[in-house]
């Protein structure tokens, strides 16, 4: 058993260092990559404007519910002109950032996982390095970059259309006046909640595409599958593992800015 937990422990650190390499390598073939400016158009695209209509639908409804159980909860103790503060906070610190990221892993984290698995499969990436081309700066760096660039966006149209759902909650369909509410988040909101969520929105961009591209492009190093069984347990692997770091980022950066 010791030598079983030794040997776990050791391959977890090997794939965080080569999960690192992977990272710092990404990032660092975007200096002088041809063509950069076309793929980070085609990245923003994937991750930013189609996971959209589901980042707005999911805000939509995390408000609305957020809305309602706030306002029956306030209501008891007689405080529902805070209902404001509370939709406001709880999506800002931790509700936006974490299910944008959650909501954008599931829909382009796991296309990309298996768009680059495939192309390990079937010998682009490595006709890719016969032409003299690096597949890093290639098919990694744009998709790294367009996190940066996608997760804080997409935190913030998912904050803005939850406070439209608890507003809706609170004053269409119960009876808090709508001006109190938008006050009451207006007071609520300060430049250190902004900042905590876009970190958040960052951390979370970065660790979740590294992790779904480290998986893609590396899914015939999977002993035990081969072929589409290797893409399919990449990508599975990668949304997992995605998820479960979010949640643990989560709780690290918010011990560290509350």
């Amino acid at each position: 058993m010791i030598r079983a937990t030794g040997q776990h422990t050791l391959a977890v650190i090997a794939e965080l260092g080569d999960l690192a390499r992977f990272v710092v390598r990404g990032y660092a073939s975007a200096v002088g990559s041809r063509r950069l400016g076309r793929r980070l158009v085609r990245s923003v695209y994937e991750q930013g404007v189609r996971c959209l209509p589901v980042i707005l639908i999911v805000g939509l409804f995390t408000g609305l519910v957020l809305g309602l159980q706030g306002y029956y909860t306030l209501n008891k103790f007689g405080s529902t002109g805070l209902l404001g503060q509370l939709v406001a906070l709880t999506l800002a610190r931790e509700l936006a950032p974490v299910l944008a990221a959650l909501m954008i892993v599931g829909q382009a984290g796991s296309a990309l996982t298996a768009e680059l698995g495939i192309q390990r499969n079937s010998e682009q990436i490595d006709a890719l390095e016969t032409m003299g081309i690096d597949p890093y700066g290639y098919l990694i760096a744009p998709r790294l970059i367009a996190a940066l660039l996608v997760y804080p966006i997409m935190t913030v149209f998912f904050t803005l259309i939850g406070l439209t759902g608890g507003w809706l909650s609170a004053s269409v369909l119960l009876a808090l006046e709508g001006g109190v509410y938008w006050s009451s988040v207006y007071s609520a909101v300060g430049l250190v909640d902004v900042r905590e969520c876009l970190v958040k929105a960052v951390v979370f961009g970065v660790i979740t595409v590294s992790l779904c591209c480290h998986n893609g492009f590396n899914a015939h190093r999977r002993t035990g599958s081969t072929g589409a069984r290797a893409v399919s347990a990449s990508t599975t692997r990668a949304v997992v593992l995605s998820s479960i770091a979010v949640l643990a980022a989560d709780y690290i950066i918010t011990s560290f800015l509350v």
